[in-house]
């Protein structure tokens, strides 16, 4: 009897000795881990993808955001064990640290995720492939990009991403929000649209989005163009020239020529009925939506009207008339643009130089929902003297102006 209790005494002790030694190792951990950290100041680490707890800690350690890796990886550990709430794995990402941040928040820092957002904004009336190279040039994003999407498929918009995101996720992102937005607009379209499908809405959207960047004009523009569809007129729209000639490209970098305009192209809505076989960019939301609930007027025509907006007109008369004032302004911008050269020559300055992006502009007053005259100028039956980017204005005197009546094709 006396030999059991000596053994179930000794049990006794080396558990109370073990459980002390536990719990005097659990306080200690505890409490390094809830002091506060080493850092003096806020700093930034990036975790990269696939790196493992250990791993992490080592390198919060070598870059002095904690004192101990083991201690991190204990408290880790423990706060799941014995914490209110589970831990969840430890993400990767670029996080900012604040000041003597402790190991429990630097831990609940990268549990939550909540990493340093960077943007990428792809704005409206790019291509697809427009949209890839600048994806491409964005070096927080990783990844390569091997097929170009389909034109049209994309929503412009702005994307906050973590460093180190995959650009497919962006792209992902933006397939998913066009599919999104045409699923909860095309339930809402006006009746006796001339269109058949969501996928000419895109197709007539995206020529909405090249004609004016002015969010006043959208649902007058599709107008514009639905009064033609309705009356067996064509398009003749300047950006689809453009994109019969350089595709996904985008930018012609000179103006649009009569032979431009005269040349076949599946794209040419001055050579082709109706609509064009895709879209020629990627429209936006308003875009979709004036698309989708146009101007109640008559329009036919538009012209630049120097201010930034356009003239629209019901008939060709009026529209020659808004185009000899158009040509009255461009010849009054470039006098003056001219008188501005002179003048930088002679004191010896250099004129700067347009942007690539946007190619050349015959005058101030042409912008991105400014298009020049060359369209309704160029032809009898042309119903949109301002269309075309500001990437493809060509000079007025380059094509005749308008002097019979629109011939239905």
């Amino acid at each position: 009897m006396g030999s059991f209790v000596r053994v179930i005494s000794g049990i006794l002790t080396v558990s109370l000795v073990v459980m002390l030694l536990v719990g005097g190792t659990t306080f200690a951990i505890f409490n390094n881990f809830e002091s506060a950290g080493p850092l003096d100041a806020p700093r930034t680490v990036v975790i990269p993808k696939g790196e493992g707890r250990i791993a992490i800690a080592e390198r919060l350690e070598k870059e002095g955001i904690i004192t101990n890796r083991w201690t991190f990886v204990g408290g880790y550990l423990l706060q799941g064990l014995l914490g209110s709430r589970k831990t969840t794995e430890l993400r990767a990402g670029e996080y900012e640290i604040k000041e003597h941040a402790s190991m429990r928040e630097v831990i609940d820092t990268l549990a939550e995720g909540k990493s340093i957002l960077y943007k990428a904004t792809l704005p409206e009336g790019l291509t697809s492939e427009q949209i890839v190279e600048r994806l491409k040039a964005e070096p927080n994003l990783s990844g390569e990009i091997s097929n170009i999407p389909p034109e049209g498929t994309l929503l412009p918009d702005t994307y906050y991403f973590s460093k180190g995101a995959s650009r497919h996720e962006i792209l992902d992102r933006m397939r998913d929000g066009m599919e999104k937005a045409m699923t909860e607009l095309w339930e809402e379209r006006d009746p006796d649209l001339p269109i058949r499908s969501v996928e000419e809405l895109v197709t007539f959207a995206s020529i909405v989005e090249k004609e004016t960047g002015r969010p006043d004009e959208r649902d007058r523009v599709a107008a514009v163009f639905y009064n033609r569809l309705k009356k067996g007129m064509r398009l003749q729209s300047d950006p689809t020239i453009i994109y019969g000639i350089v595709g996904g490209q985008g930018v012609l970098g000179r103006g649009i020529t009569k032979a431009d305009i005269d040349t076949k192209s599946p794209y040419n809505t001055y050579q082709i009925n109706g609509l064009p076989p895709g879209p020629i960019c990627n429209p936006g939301k308003p875009a979709l939506q004036a698309a989708l609930h146009p101007a109640k007027t008559s329009d036919l025509y538009f012209v630049a009207d120097g201010t930034g907006g356009h003239t629209f007109s019901e008939t060709l008369k009026d529209h020659n008339s808004a185009v000899q004032k158009w040509r009255a302004v461009e010849k009054q911008t470039k006098a003056k643009q001219g008188a501005a050269d002179t003048s930088d020559q002679d004191t010896g300055t250099t004129p700067i130089p347009q942007s690539s992006d946007s190619g050349p502009k015959p005058s101030p007053v042409t912008t991105k929902g400014q298009k020049s005259p060359k369209a309704a100028a160029a032809t009898a039956d042309s119903g949109n003297a301002g269309s075309g980017s500001a990437d493809t204005s060509a000079n007025a005197s380059d094509v005749p102006l308008p002097v019979r009546k629109p011939k239905k094709p």
